[in-house]
């Protein structure tokens, strides 16, 4: 058995309250708090992104964790990863989750300097990435400890879940019984069902948790779903 954990995104929540809303969320009975770290560079004319928008950095993670003691699970969808595992790892990242589409030549040392500033390494694919590109992330000494299948294109909240996505998680789970696999984009109510049955146990929901009338009640039925998963299992 793997153990649910469930991730309410902070980018559904009022920035402006940043650290009351977390710390509800923990209240609820969030196990984790999900960051979105999107960074767009701009140099001159030049610009590299990895998505267009840009959220949460290693100041607002710094502010943060102040607050706080959650994880904080942060997702860095940026194009150069291991220019921010310092900044993150200083700032009280608890997790850095960075993806295999942007780091296949480096991504054993980045594993390496994640560890090193005792953040906790995970992988993230996009949802036109073949799920066999992470295989090599998860296996061997040098491995990541999470997987996250995105079931939205990266970059923005609010998107329709993927349900196609949900293969890619039974491949996981079959392949490894107990990696923690994370799932984030369209999450709620409605599809956890699929997405527990699939072997999902790390389950980032934004605006059904922050946009609910009982965000607590979201949560637990999200805990239930994977627990009731588990057990059937």
């Amino acid at each position: 058995m793997v153990e649910a954990k469930i991730a309410p995104s902070m980018l559904s929540s009022d920035f402006a309250n940043l650290a009351s809303e977390a710390e509800q969320m923990v209240s609820f009975g969030a196990d984790w708090l999900h960051m979105d770290i999107m960074v767009q560079i701009l140099l001159g004319i030049l610009c590299s992104h990895f998505v267009p928008n840009l959220t949460i950095g290693a100041p607002v993670i710094e502010s943060l964790r102040k607050h706080t003691r959650a994880y904080l699970d942060c997702h860095l969808m940026v194009t150069n990863p291991l220019d921010y595992v310092d900044q993150l790892g200083k700032a009280g990242a608890s997790g850095f989750t960075f993806h295999v589409e942007v780091s296949k030549d480096n991504w054993q040392e980045l594993v390496t300097r994640i560890k090193s500033k005792g953040m906790r390494p995970g992988v993230a694919l996009k949802p036109g990435t073949p799920v066999e590109e992470v295989y090599p992330l998860v296996e061997g000494e040098n491995s990541v400890e999470m997987v996250l299948v995105m079931t939205v294109e990266p970059g923005f909240g609010g998107q329709k879940f993927m349900p196609d996505m949900m293969d890619k998680v039974r491949k996981l789970r079959e392949k490894y019984p107990k990696l923690d696999i994370e799932v984030d984009g369209g999450l709620g109510p409605s599809t956890i069902d699929v997405a527990a049955a699939a072997g999902a146990n790390c389950i980032v929901a934004g605006s059904s948790v922050f946009g609910a009338p009982e965000p607590a009640q979201v949560i637990s039925l999200l805990r239930t779903s994977v627990n009731k998963a588990n057990k059937s299992g």
